[in-house]
This record gives structure tokens, C-alpha cells and sequence, in this order.
């Protein structure tokens, strides 16, 4: 649990203060509005009602909340969190999984000819696989600060930028730690304050893996990220600036059935083709010099032994997906349904929840509440894209986005004041 034992959880819990002020501090019209944005991985849109998170639906009443949060497909961890911050689909900012290849990148591998693979935090060493602009530059070109502290590629120099306040990933970093020094970044004088910052917790996501999403063990993990959201409410609070608090995830969390997972290897995919297996997909490259019509009759192949255990998409229901035929898409991509799951090598399947699936499944639904002056207070939104976070944080923080997004203000627009 990242070096956190359930007694210091309870022990945090009955220390963090939760009598702090719940409305906001008077604010000065036509000061600067602030920005807080902070992900809690994996924290499904109904985790606030099931286990009892009492802080985040304070805030929910101080501000709005979604009934949930759509995520981009497919449901997983970084092309979300891309998304999120760039206000495009994964296959145009490039981060189409938690991990893929790319046929545009030749590259050997062991000895053979293949493809370069992205694998999660891969911007760091090259940030060309990240073809967007984030929140955080777009911020830093319009002259303002941005602050970042572990936000999935944040430390990735995209477009030759980084964030001013940044750092490096580490799992040795407390979340006492990462409250406090966001709330220390937001307390400098004006002129070095920044003007966004972004925060990540990958705490629900790794305790709903384990345990599953109904588990004791995830309500405590709920509560204790709970707790922590509560008090950087009320520490931004007492500031006295305009600041804005925007809490989502990333993606729910569904069980899975460890009597329902397929092995990679009982599809006899052909040695054609590369195969990334990502759980709820299964993305296959066909290697240089391989036909269209060996796609072809592999496809068909595998839509003959499917049985309804899996579907090989077409075209339609690619598109339908925004996951259309492409360098990093895969010639074939082949999905699963909750509880089932694609396994590799033989491996068991230990989790007992996961994610990945199709986008549009409510399990799949993530979390959106938002509190101060650039939101309306006490408001209940219907679900909505995460693709509207990005132009309406612009929007608060009076920037406009360099090129063009997938993104617009649709149902978010009812929740704003500005």
C-alpha cells in the first residue's frame, strides 16, 4: 500500500482537521482565478455514496458534481490522464494505451525486425509520443505559472516545456507530502504563485485492483483520499485568492471473474504479428512486409473462434470507439467485456477489479466535483467527456488553446459562473 499501514490511515483520519471553513473566504472581484486540479486514479463516479466519502460530497455541495465522468477509450490510466489535461482523444495526442507500438518507429527486437513501444511514463525519456499541448504549457505560453506533482507525463518535456514547479515521479513521495506542498506552492507571493497546479493519488486505483471495487480494504482507501481532498479544500480556503478545487478520476473500477479470462496464447495469433496485450484489448501490428490480405484472413480467423467471448471490431465499431486503423491502433484490435480479461504466458489473473473496458460501460464512469467562484454552488450535472475539462479550465484561467481540440463546453457550461 506504498509504505501506508491501515493504522496510520486511521490515524491520519482521526487527525485531519474537518472543521475548517466550508463556504468560500469573500473574494475580491476581478482578481485572478486559481486552478487546483487533483486525480484520483481509479476513483469511480459512485465511490463518494458507497463508501462514504463525507468531504468530497462537501465539496460537491459547496460547488457541482457530475452524476459521472466519461472517459476516453479506452479506459485506462494515461490516455486518460492525456485527455484530461490536452482536451484531445487519444489518437490525437498519441498515448492510445497504457502501452502500444508504433509502426512509424522501426525497431529490432531480439534480432528481429519490429516496433519502438510506448510504455507508461515513456515521455520522460522521449516526449515525442505525446503529440498535444497540456494544460500546464499552455499556461507557462500564455506567461502565467503552472505547477505539477506527479500527474501522469508531467514530467515529460512537451513541445520543449516543463511545468515551473515540477517533479520527477517517486513512490516514496507521502500524500501529506504532495497536499502540503501544493498548498506551499499556492501560498507564494503573486508573482511566483502559480496559477495551475496538478496533483495526482494513485491510491483507489491500486487498493480497487486488489480487492475489488466493493472491498473494505478500497473504502479505506476512499477514506483516506477522502480525508486528504477535505483538508487541501480547507487549506486552499484560507488563502484568500480565487482558487477553484477540480476533483476527477481518470476511469471506475469493475470486478472481474478469474473464471473468465482468456489466454493470448489459446488464439494462435499468427507469428505475423506483434501482439500488445492490454487486458480488455488486445492490439495486433502487423510486421513489415505482411500483406493486407494476411490482415484480412487473420481477422477473419479470429472472428471465427471469437464465440461471443470477444469481438475483432470493424471499421464501424472502430470509429465508433475513436480508435480508427492507425500506426499506434493496431491493423487488428480486439476487445473484451467485463468480468472476462485477456491474460498472457499462461499467467492467473490475482486482481480482483480492473478497468481498460469500453468508456461508455457505467462501471467504467469516473468522478468529477468542483468548488469555488468560477462554479456555481450546489449544482448536479448529467454525465459528461472528460474532453470538457481542458477548454473549460482555459477558459477559468482566461487562456486560449494554441490549436485545435476534440474538446468544447457542452453540459459543463451550466456549471460555471464565468
Amino acid at each position: 500500500m506504498q509504505g501506508i499501514t491501515w493504522f496510520l490511515i486511521c490515524f491520519f483520519l482521526s487527525c485531519t482537521p474537518t472543521h475548517a471553513a466550508n463556504e468560500n473566504i469573500q473574494l475580491k472581484v476581478n482578481a485572478p482565478q486559481y486552478v487546483v486540479l487533483m486525480s484520483l486514479d481509479g476513483f469511480r463516479h459512485d465511490y463518494v455514496e458507497l463508501h462514504n466519502a463525507k468531504h468530497l460530497n462537501r465539496i460537491a455541495k459547496d460547488g457541482i458534481r457530475s452524476a459521472s465522468l466519461t472517459p476516453v477509450y479506452p479506459a485506462n490510466t494515461f490516455p486518460n490522464h492525456i485527455s484530461l489535461v490536452t482536451g484531445l482523444l487519444p489518437k490525437n495526442h498519441g498515448i492510445v494505451n497504457n502501452r502500444f507500438y508504433d509502426k512509424s518507429r522501426p525497431n529490432m527486437q531480439n534480432g528481429m525486425p519490429g516496433y519502438a513501444q510506448y510504455k507508461l511514463g515513456g515521455g520522460l525519456k522521449d516526449s515525442t509520443w505525446i503529440t498535444g499541448i497540456p494544460l500546464w504549457t499552455l499556461a507557462e505560453y500564455h506567461g502565467l505559472k503552472a505547477g505539477a506533482f506527479f500527474w501522469p507525463e508531467s514530467d515529460a518535456r512537451i513541445s520543449g516545456a516543463l511545468p515551473t514547479y515540477h517533479y520527477h515521479y517517486s513512490k516514496f513521495a507521502s500524500y501529506q507530502q504532495r497536499i502540503d506542498q501544493i498548498v506551499q506552492w499556492m501560498s507564494l507571493p503573486e508573482v511566483s504563485r502559480p496559477r495551475l497546479v496538478a496533483g495526482y493519488f494513485s491510491l483507489t486505483d491500486t487498493i480497487g485492483h486488489n480487492e475489488g471495487p466493493a472491498s473494505d480494504e478500497t473504502k479505506d482507501a476512499v477514506q483516506f483520499v477522502d480525508a486528504l481532498i477535505g483538508q487541501l479544500y480547507d487549506r486552499l480556503n484560507a488563502l484568500g485568492i480565487n482558487v477553484n478545487l477540480v476533483v476527477v478520476s481518470d476511469h471506475g473500477m469493475t470486478n472481474i471473474d478469474n473464471n473468465a479470462l482468456i489466454d493470448v496464447a489459446t488464439l494462435n495469433i499468427s507469428d505475423n504479428f506483434i501482439a500488445e496485450n492490454e487486458g480488455a484489448q488486445i492490439h495486433l501490428y502487423a510486421l513489415p512486409g505482411v500483406s493486407d490480405d494476411e490482415i484480412s484472413r487473420e481477422k477473419e480467423r479470429l472472428n471465427s473462434i471469437s464465440q461471443g467471448k470477444f469481438l475483432v471490431l470493424n471499421d464501424s465499431q472502430r470509429a465508433d470507439r475513436a480508435m480508427q486503423k492507425g500506426d499506434r491502433t493496431g491493423d487488428i484490435l480486439i476487445e473484451i467485456a467485463p468480468p472476462a480479461r485477456f491474460v498472457s504466458g499462461g499467467k492467473t489473473y490475482s486482481n480482483k477489479g480492473s478497468h481498460g473496458y469500453l468508456n461508455t460501460l457505467p462501471d467504467m464512469g469516473a468522478l468529477f466535483i468542483a468548488a469555488g467562484p468560477a462554479f456555481k454552488k450546489g449544482a448536479t450535472l448529467p454525465a459528461f467527456s472528460n474532453l470538457e475539462i481542458y477548454p473549460a479550465l482555459a477558459k477559468i484561467l482566461g487562456i486560449t488553446p494554441l490549436s485545435p481540440i476534440d474538446g468544447k463546453i457542452d453540459v459543463l457550461e451550466d456549471g460555471l459562473t464565468l
